[in-house]
């Protein structure tokens, strides 16, 4: 058994999984997930388990190179977008290289879902909790 970091094991076997470049998409509630990346619905109630919380979770344990957003997160849900930059900037310095960050329309940003290996829906019910990592190398 596991003793730290991440104990759920579709989601370490996901990240276990992930190469230079491949999309992990960490998702609110109501994205719609396209046929065709694997899903690791951890929902339960609605706020269970909370975006925040699954992110850096994850942060903790992906080596990220890109990270992509939905524009519209900024003002819409502009306390949820400060917080995922902090936990982006956190990770960042973490793992001793730049996270470069981008922006896209929410219709942009689910075009991009279909092309990601994985996606994890938690029960978040904020607008646009919504977020695209892209896996980096650790060398």
């Amino acid at each position: 058994m596991k003793k730290s970091g991440l104990l759920n094991p579709a989601l370490c076997a996901a990240i276990a999984r992930q190469g230079h470049l491949d999309g992990l998409v960490i998702c609110d509630a109501g994205l719609p997930i396209p046929v065709g990346p694997e899903r690791v619905d951890l929902s339960v109630v609605p706020g269970l388990p909370p975006f925040l919380d699954v992110l850096s979770a994850i942060l903790d344990e992906l080596q990220v190179e890109r990270a992509v957003l939905a524009s519209e997160c900024a003002q819409v849900s502009p306390a949820l977008h400060a917080k995922t930059m902090s936990l982006l900037n956190r990770a960042s310095a973490a793992q001793g290289s730049g996270l470069e960050t981008d922006a896209v329309t929410h219709e942009a940003f689910k075009r991009l879902v279909a092309g990601c290996k994985v996606v994890i829906r938690t029960g978040e019910c904020t607008p646009y909790a919504n977020i695209i990592l892209y896996s980096g190398v650790p060398f």
